[in-house]
């Protein structure tokens, strides 16, 4: 028969791999929430910005900005009423960026991946948008779109780096159909 102290041992030792294995559930949960808390964020963020309204604020960003921005008086009445009219879309657009950059920062998004879907658009979005950024610091608040601002170095980064432009070396490249490139 077994002394009190050896029962008193093995249950101290079943009660240890009971919390032990309970520990290593909560993690794994943990981690499988995060994923879904990303998963989730990704989403919300193609949702945006493939919609009709994200659209059509991108392309006034990047067709119409720059050539409103040559009028001398478009300063002023940015600085007097802020962001009005057709310059709300530039709010929308750099708003968007803000929140991915928050994201990416946190922890929320994982950077390389945000990168690899977004980079391009994120640091051009960041070059049209910057002269009006310039002018809300002054005008407002220094750290206006400070997180669009980080999205956009990242990616500018990113980019340079030559990342997410590499085609796994074990997979097997297409034909183009390239018939679109004769003149």
């Amino acid at each position: 028969m077994m002394s009190p102290e050896w029962l008193t041992a093995i249950g101290t030792l079943g009660t240890f791999v009971v919390i032990a294995a309970s520990a290593v559930a909560a993690l794994m949960q943990l981690r499988h929430m995060g994923r879904g808390n990303q998963i989730a964020a990704f989403d919300e963020l193609r949702g945006t910005m493939e919609s009709a309204d994200f659209r059509k604020a991108l392309d006034f960003v990047r067709n119409d900005l720059a050539g409103r921005l040559e009028d001398p008086a478009t300063a002023k009445e940015l600085r007097e009423h802020g962001l009005r009219g057709d310059f709300e879309q530039v709010r929308f657009v750099a708003n968007i960026f803000e929140d991915m950059g928050l994201f990416v920062r946190s922890g929320l998004i994982d950077r390389e991946t945000t990168c690899q879907l977004w980079a391009s658009i994120a640091a051009w979005s960041w070059d049209k948008c910057s002269p009006v950024t310039a002018l809300l610091r002054q005008s407002t608040d220094p750290a206006v779109w400070i997180n669009f601002e980080y999205i956009a170095a990242i990616s500018k980064d990113y980019m340079e780096s030559g990342a997410g432009s590499e085609y796994p070396a074990d997979a097997r490249r297409l034909p183009l159909d390239e018939s679109l490139l004769r003149e």
